[in-house]
């Protein structure tokens, strides 16, 4: 029985489901399968044998260091042996690496042993980490310095934020020698724009193959039945309801988008509703946004987006676009940006492309859906759970890994 062992930062959320729904088809295809997260992550049922990695202290003190001296993937010394040591007595015939940081691992000390390991390696890019100096995304502020060697960082106050040195010269040198002579190595980019970027990269010279994302579509739904309840829980009876949704609502995932929209829209007509608040967002959110907390129930999350009548996403640089293929799945029109990923799963049939920070062009297409009828509605809204089933079935996409999975371990046995 071949032996498959993930590792992410987390084993819910986003990334965290992807990781979980991988293992249940390799479990359905007759494989084992171990998934190694984060111990200052929430735990969670789960098929597969989980590995917690660290300590809630370890990442503590990982997190202290890199806010002061920029050293994101650098610690962790202890807890990443403690992987090495169970890796070994588990014998994957597959790693498979998502996100590796997230204060819980030692990336050097990680590829040091998958050099020695000689096992195929997948790794699947979700954001833009692996090849820079210090970010997860470079769009925002339009640096290039990834393409030849990262230095005097504009983003060092951003996610994993270092508050005193900037270390991103240091760190893209390291990532670089880190990532050298890897012999099996199969990189994973969530989408055709991420994949083009990272073969500019100092990833370029190995292989890509490209998998977007899957969803679950037996639980991302149209779900008409919960709509008048939710409306009634939140008070959101006769209006047109704009929903967005975030892990961590910031300036980067089009925070102020929201608010701008808020001012612009006349609140009679229209409400929004804002998930994923942390206490502090709510304190922030003006008259007419609803804002609901941040759920791990996907029911919960697959009735909101089902009650909307269209999802807007306000990130300008996603490498995928998770909750735009959900709220799709769902029945449910969106608007993106022209931006990065974020177009590349919308058509003109399932919702509207506007320019990056275009909010006159938003409101446009938002009063152009509203004004529809509701046949011309129930028939876009057809259009765009068509589109999720056909595109971003998790089934069809985690055969595509088991199909990858096969083939380099047949490659690595001759």
């Amino acid at each position: 029985m071949p032996t498959l062992l993930q590792i992410n930062t987390c084993i819910n959320k986003s990334t965290g489901r992807i990781a979980q729904q991988i293992g249940e088809k390799a479990i359905t295809c007759g494989w084992q399968s171990y998934i190694a997260y984060s111990a200052r992550e929430q735990q969670c049922e789960s098929c597969s044998v989980l590995l917690p990695v660290g300590s809630k202290r370890d990442a503590h003190v990982h997190a202290l260091f890199s806010r002061l001296f920029d050293c994101q993937g650098l610690l962790s010394k202890k807890s990443t042996k403690q992987l090495i040591e169970n890796i070994k007595k588990i014998r994957p015939d597959v790693i498979h690496l998502h996100n590796i940081h997230g204060y819980y691992l030692n990336y050097p000390l990680l590829f040091q042993f998958l050099k020695e390991y000689e096992k195929p390696v997948v790794w699947t890019l979700h954001d833009c980490w692996a090849f820079t100096g210090h970010c997860v995304h470079y769009t925002d502020v339009g640096c290039f310095l990834w393409k030849t060697g990262c230095h005097n960082c504009p983003k060092k106050k951003s996610y994993p934020s270092s508050f005193l040195f900037d270390r991103s010269k240091r760190n893209y040198n390291e990532k670089k020698e880190a990532y050298a002579n890897m012999q099996n190595l199969i990189l994973v980019p969530v989408s055709y724009w991420l994949g083009d970027v990272t073969r500019q990269s100092i990833l370029g010279k190995y292989s890509a193959h490209v998998i977007q994302n899957g969803i679950d579509i037996n639980v991302f739904f149209p779900r008409t039945y919960a709509t008048g309840e939710v409306r009634r829980k939140y008070r959101l009876q006769g209006k047109y309801i704009i929903i967005g949704v975030a892990t961590g609502w910031s300036e980067e995932v089009g925070l102020s988008s929201f608010f701008e929209l808020r001012k612009k829209l006349p609140k009679e007509k229209f409400t929004i509703v804002m998930v994923g608040c942390t206490s502090n967002i709510m304190r922030q959110l003006p008259d007419g946004i609803v804002g609901v907390p941040r759920t791990n129930s996907v029911d919960e999350l697959a009735e909101l987006y089902s009650t909307a009548d269209i999802l807007f996403n306000g990130s300008y640089q996603e490498t995928f676009g998770l909750v735009t293929a959900e709220a799709l799945a769902c029945g449910t029109p969106v608007i993106v940006y022209n931006s990065t990923a974020c177009s590349e799963i919308v058509t003109p049939k399932t919702g509207y492309i506007a320019e990056p920070k275009n909010i006159d062009q938003v409101l446009n297409f938002i009063w152009e859906d509203s004004a529809k009828s509701e046949k011309c509605r129930r028939l876009m809204s057809a259009r765009c759970r068509e589109y999720a089933v056909e595109h971003f079935d998790k089934e069809e996409k985690y055969k595509s890994y088991m199909e990858l999975y096969s083939e380099i371990i047949n490659k690595c046995k001759l």
